[in-house]
């Protein structure tokens, strides 16, 4: 390299040191995406030969009313979740943000449940659901005179039901986020919205929310994401891990891992895979498109 310029070999020793980390990429992450495209044109039990389909897999998909059931439940999770979750983590944050004493354990105390396994989250929510005199919560119905719940035993309340653990589960993240975004906004900001009379209102439309926007987005994205691949809490929470009752709560997550794992069909697993695939793509392409659009 002794006939290079100082640029060239810079741009040589960047390459070397990024070998490490694109061919890990490559071999882990971007050839399994792209074998899994080939494979949903596939039939593949595992053990035997895969046997070219073309689009049977799709075709299948699009006949099944189980898939279109899963499809709208994971996209239910989703409406709920999303604004209520960023909702309640922005009024927690916005109000956090102005006790002084005891912040740093009130803010430890909201993440905590963040740092919990998903398992052993969904095994004492699922405690709390169970009829009396064992579950939690219908055991508190009872003392006021209220008829007992189902929760997860029925087709109307268990999909919420499991929805409560994912938001509380997820609020310690998005509070610190937040939290951090407060932090950011100068306060000089709202020392010269107050000099000129601005009220809480006025200045949390003009000035919080506005200067917000990059940590809304961010959240937005990566709570999507989340709820889109809900996965343990379903298999955890539900009888034998099947996204009952009458697959009222099943995910496409737990659906491809069902097709995958428990069927052997790999072809079909992949071609739902390929589906949530373009789903979060559809997602990440409108996170940048945001971003570009914000002020």
């Amino acid at each position: 390299m002794s006939g290079l310029t100082i640029a060239r070999r810079q741009a040589v020793w960047a390459w070397i040191f990024l070998a490490l980390p694109l061919a890990y990429f490559s071999l882990v992450r971007f050839w399994p995406a792209l074998d899994a495209f080939s494979l949903s044109l596939s039939k593949w039990n595992l053990v035997g030969p895969r046997r070219y389909v073309g689009l049977a897999n799709y075709e299948r998909m699009a006949a099944d009313p189980v898939f279109w059931q899963v499809l709208a439940n994971t996209f239910e999770y989703l409406l709920l979740g999303l604004p209520v979750s960023l909702a309640l983590s922005f009024l927690v944050a916005y109000h956090l943000d102005r006790v002084q004493t005891g912040h740093g354990l009130l803010r430890a105390l909201y993440f905590l449940p963040h740092l919990t396994t998903a398992t052993a989250l969904a095994w004492v929510w699922r405690w709390f659901y169970q009829p009396a005199p064992v579950g939690l919560f219908n055991n508190w119905l009872s003392v006021f005179g209220i008829a007992q719940q189902p929760f997860l035993r029925s087709t109307f309340q268990a999909l919420p039901a499991i929805l409560v653990p994912a938001i509380w589960a997820a609020l310690g993240f998005q509070i610190v986020i937040f939290l951090a975004g407060l932090k950011a906004i100068p306060r000089s900001y709202y020392e010269a919205a107050e000099i000129d009379g601005a009220g809480s209102p006025q200045i949390l439309r003009e000035i919080t929310l506005p200067l917000l926007l990059p940590s809304f987005v961010f959240l937005l994205i990566t709570t999507s994401i989340g709820l889109l691949r809900i996965f343990d809490l379903v298999y955890n929470m539900t009888a034998g891990g099947d996204g009952g009752p009458l697959n009222a709560t099943k995910p496409l997550v737990l659906s491809i891992y069902q097709s995958a794992f428990a069927r052997m069909d790999m072809g079909y697993a992949s071609a739902q895979t390929v589906v949530l695939f373009v789903i979060l793509l559809l997602l990440s392409l409108l996170q940048m498109r945001l971003l570009r659009a914000r002020p």
